[in-house]
């Protein structure tokens, strides 16, 4: 079982000029594996930083990055992937409210000239209780030529003059049904690092 998603609008909902980022959710062992499959369009140039490993402001970069949120307490699970090798993940409670980041990931990446392919292993762990919605969108080039895209984007009547792309709109973000990906009868293990939070 797997659930794919193209990315093939701007935030603004205009369509993207190239072929999409695609990412896939398939069920993994202790978790969800993501895949991305994207054009690497190498703009602006790789992080300083070690792949494998977590890079703070990573979103200033190239990157696909996947939202999972409870919509009833606003809690949210930030994953962002570079064709690089680096990676941050980022736990949020409340609206740009980060609480916890720099998570420990498993990612692989391969890469052409043109396209990347990422792998990462999202233990059930990071994932806040019952996650039930989900965004996902991608970014690249650099100054004046900076795309912002999303799988599900701010509707054009709610555009404002001037708005700016902002990935933390929890209220355009669509429903994600884990049931349908794990089976009926599965139940979203409990989080101990949510716990932590709540307790």
């Amino acid at each position: 079982m797997k659930m794919e998603f193209k990315i093939k609008h701007t935030w603004d909902g205009l369509p993207v000029s190239h072929e999409p980022v695609t990412i896939v959710l398939k069920s993994d062992n202790a978790g969800l594996l993501m895949e991305v499959h994207a054009p690497f369009f190498n703009d602006p140039p790789a992080p300083l930083g070690e792949p494998g490993k977590p890079f703070s402001r990573l979103w200033d970069y190239e990157v696909v990055e996947a939202f999972f949120l409870s919509d009833r307490t606003e809690h949210y699970l930030e994953v962002e992937l570079c064709p690089h090798g680096q990676h941050l993940l980022l736990l949020l409670s409340g609206k740009r409210r980060v609480w916890k980041e720099e998570l420990p990931l498993e990612f692989e990446v391969t890469r052409t000239k043109t396209k990347w392919e990422g792998k990462a292993h999202l233990p059930w762990n990071y994932f806040p209780p019952s996650t039930n919605k989900f965004n996902a969108f991608a970014i690249h080039g650099s100054g004046e030529e900076r795309k912002y895209e999303a799988l599900h984007p701010v509707p054009r009547h709610e555009l404002r003059e001037g708005q700016k792309p902002d990935f933390h709109r929890l209220e355009f973000f669509k429903d994600l049904n884990l049931k349908g990906l794990m089976g009926e009868d599965w139940k979203q293990p409990e989080s101990d690092i949510w716990k932590s939070l709540t307790n």
